[in-house]
């Protein structure tokens, strides 16, 4: 029985080989969960859409660049897509703000909402950058486990699959990887709320 990174693996193969069916697979197969991250990050249906869009004709570019080297990890790299495409798009929409001038339109309400949500953005960043350098300090399965799970969003059956050990190890080794960065947290006073 093949498992789900080896069938991506031949999937994009065949893909690459000129076989576009195999690509319509890829999309189908990954649809709901490419989706539903862009969905949750986003909130509005059509840009959803319209990002998810973006995210296959990038990798479609990449792959017919010659370009992609994920040994067979697909799914991380397509949601890797997704996760920059979605940064992307609130950047550009912070730098380009739209600001309804109607009848009520008061420019210091504006200007006050806009640096409270900068102050609020700067403080976020700061939290996720600190938490991102403290998961450096774990150790490497630990880290692999978590990386996978809450960047990657994969489930513990496929984080199994993808690291060829049981699903008990892997929730080990998370209950590991979250208990050692606790400790890490505290002794490093990281703050992790507004």
């Amino acid at each position: 029985m093949m498992n789900e990174m080896d069938d991506d693996r031949q999937l994009v193969s065949r893909y690459l080989a000129g076989e576009e069916s195999a690509f319509e697979t890829l999309l189908t197969k990954h649809r709901d969960r490419v989706y539903g991250y862009i969905r949750m990050m986003v909130k509005d249906h059509q840009l959803a859409e319209d990002i998810f869009q973006d995210v296959f004709v990038k990798a479609v570019l990449t792959m017919k660049k010659g370009q992609y080297n994920e040994e067979g990890k697909f799914l991380p790299w397509v949601m890797r897509i997704a996760h920059n495409l979605v940064i992307d798009t609130f950047r550009r929409n912070k730098r380009f703000p739209t600001v309804d001038g109607g009848p009520e339109f008061d420019i210091f309400n504006v200007i006050k909402d806009e640096d409270k949500n900068i102050d609020e953005v700067l403080i976020e960043s700061q939290i996720h950058s600190d938490l991102r350098n403290a998961i450096e300090f774990l150790p490497e399965e630990q880290k692999q486990v978590l990386k996978l799970r809450h960047f990657n969003g994969m489930s513990f059956k496929e984080i199994a699959e993808d690291t060829g050990v049981s699903i008990n190890t892997a929730l080990g080794r998370m209950r590991y990887a979250l208990i050692n960065l606790r400790k890490l947290i505290e002794e490093h006073n990281i703050v992790l709320t507004q």
